[in-house]
């Protein structure tokens, strides 16, 4: 008899303490299947015009603590240099990116990534030519390079203007 209360004695505590041990169990921050959906722009990379010529280098940083991507580019046609820091909010569910450069140019973009791609948009922009968003797309290439392009769209969804394509490949170092 004695051996029976042990043991239901050590089964109850044994569940108790389990089932407070799961219920405090917390997920690990952005360990979330969203925030890793942008990992692939993540490394060290020289980034290629359409012609093959070294445009500039760009170092993708994962930054954890943050829940955050960070992107420190420099041009090597130009003065240009900037950062962008893109995260995922778990509130709306969108990607999104601040971009700042040395000229003092910034840029606010939000979207999702579908169908193996990032999509980013600014709201729209209302200029004396008409008005515009900006739109960058971010692809990994079966060859595990990157395309990314930068586009001006119209309010009906048209390219108006291709302000930037590049064609990152990673660095050996």
């Amino acid at each position: 008899m004695i051996r029976v209360v042990v043991y239901i004695t050590i089964f109850v505590i044994s569940t108790f303490f389990s089932i407070i041990t799961a219920q405090t169990t917390v997920k690990k921050p952005c360990s979330f299947i969203e925030y890793s959906q942008f990992d692939f722009w993540v490394g060290n990379w020289n980034v290629y015009n359409d012609k093959g010529a070294l445009i500039g280098v760009n170092n993708i940083v994962k930054m954890t603590n943050a829940c955050t991507i960070q992107e420190n580019w420099t041009s090597k046609t130009s003065k240009s240099k900037g950062t962008s820091y893109n995260y995922f909010n778990k509130i709306d569910n969108s990607w999104n990116q601040v971009w700042i450069d040395n000229s003092g140019f910034s840029l606010l973009l939000k979207g999702k990534f579908e169908k193996g791609k990032m999509i980013l948009n600014s709201e729209v922009i209302k200029s004396k030519k008409g008005s515009y968003r900006n739109q960058i797309i971010w692809e990994k290439m079966k060859d595990n390079s990157v395309v990314q392009i930068w586009n001006y769209i119209n309010e009906n969804g048209k390219v108006i203007k291709e302000v930037f394509k590049g064609l990152y490949k990673k660095r050996e170092e």
